[in-house]
């Protein structure tokens, strides 16, 4: 089989050369220059360089011109779902439209599945529609989120404290963005949970959900956050289910976000994907499965001879956090409060950024790119995030200075 690879997730994450049996497939990445180095070796490959510039489905394709059909077009970055289906499509390859992944990237179509499914998610509206309505359109009161169709990780997400002013910063200029790429939606309070796993022909192979310490929303704007695996009993993996077949994930990784209230959860949003590098790290911890090596094998190679999960008992949960560096506004940064903490039993990695190593300027969920980072455990939840809660209150990053010839 011909296996083109949209290249997005690098090899220490996917483990492609583990999960794909590069001997006997034809397997091709199409990848950037600055992603070459990330590509699995020993194995056998082709590699295509595209530009990494403009529409990346359009790239992709003019990268492998002249090069016999795949017979399977993969991603491995949640940014690649609709390109990979506009190349499936444009190539003739069986496999996810563009129509078919609209439900897990347009927060308006998921959510939309979603509630036509039965299960409660915040009121919300399209930007444009919200706009062009009159006074009193937006059928909620009080804060009010602005989100990217199409986001992941908060990054563009913004809260006001009402609908007029969303919409106020929207039409004053306030804050500029592509109003046809957001959605308005009604704030709900709680603690934010996340449910991870794979799907198997539609039956969850494995599910583990967590839940957030600090909010990726407060990270994307400099805050640390952290997540702590929780027990995931019969009645939460059942609604996950109910979500999943809404949006139409029956292969493969899932990472779904709610909002836990009194009444139960609250539907956010769903990725086709593997939680950020942290997470997928707790998971494997955790369960012994790598979701996106096993996603990955389950594309190429189908359901047979995929590892069985081990199920985590109550006092060997795992958790993680991050300390963010991308907005200090410097390319340093100096962290204080940590010595009681780095040495502790619990801490099974620690993950500290040198004074004279330069962080980069974007949002990352990298443990390797950030500040700070460790992961803890195994413990009972109230353990770890008694821990990651005194850790957040104890240490400080703070802007560091250029070293001497930096």
């Amino acid at each position: 089989m011909r296996v083109l690879v949209m290249h997005g997730i690098p090899e220490s994450s996917v483990h492609y050369a583990e999960n794909i049996d590069h001997h006997a497939h034809q397997v091709t990445y199409v990848t950037t220059a600055q992603k070459v180095r990330t590509l699995p070796v020993g194995v056998p490959l082709r590699m295509v360089e595209r530009s990494g510039t403009g529409d990346t489905a359009a790239d992709v394709l003019a990268a492998v011109e002249g090069l016999p059909a795949p017979d399977l077009v993969i991603s491995t970055s949640e940014l690649d779902v609709i390109p990979a289906a506009q190349v499936r499509e444009a190539l003739g390859v069986p496999g996810a439209t563009v129509r078919d992944v609209l439900p897990v990237r347009d927060k308006v179509v998921m959510k939309t599945a979603v509630e036509a499914a039965g299960v409660r998610v915040p009121r919300f509206m399209p930007l444009p529609a919200a706009l062009a309505g009159r006074e009193g359109a937006v059928p909620w009161q009080g804060r009010t989120v602005l989100k990217p169709l199409a986001g992941q990780g908060s990054d563009g997400t913004h809260v006001f404290p009402s609908v007029a002013a969303a919409l106020a910063a929207v039409r004053g200029g306030t804050l500029s963005i592509d109003v046809d790429g957001f959605e308005v939606e009604q704030f709900v309070s709680g603690r934010i949970m996340h449910v991870d796993g794979l799907l198997v022909a539609g039956r969850p192979a494995v599910v583990l959900a967590g839940r957030y310490v600090g909010t990726c929303l407060a990270y994307a704007a400099g805050s640390p956050v952290g997540t702590v695996q929780i027990d995931t009993g019969a009645d939460l993996t059942a609604w996950t289910s109910r979500c999943l077949r809404a949006v139409g994930i029956e292969n493969g990784p899932f990472h779904l976000e709610a909002i836990e209230t009194p009444e139960g959860p609250v539907f956010l949003e769903v990725g086709a994907r593997s939680g950020g590098r942290f997470i997928m790290d707790t998971f494997e911890l955790a369960t012994g499965i790598r979701l996106p090596g096993l996603a990955v094998r389950l594309a190429v190679e189908g359901p047979a001879g995929l590892p069985g999960p081990r199920v985590p008992s109550p006092d060997r949960l795992y958790g993680a956090f991050l300390f963010p560096g991308h907005a200090l506004g410097s390319g340093y940064c100096r962290i204080t409060g940590e010595e009681a903490f780095r040495d502790d039993p619990m801490v099974l990695r620690w993950h500290q950024q040198q004074a004279d190593a330069r962080l980069g300027g974007q949002l990352t969920y990298s443990p390797d790119r950030v500040a700070l980072a460790g992961t803890l455990g195994p413990a009972p939840t109230a353990v770890l995030e008694d821990f990651m809660v005194k850790l957040f209150d104890s240490v400080r990053v703070t802007p560091g200075e250029d070293p001497p010839g930096g």
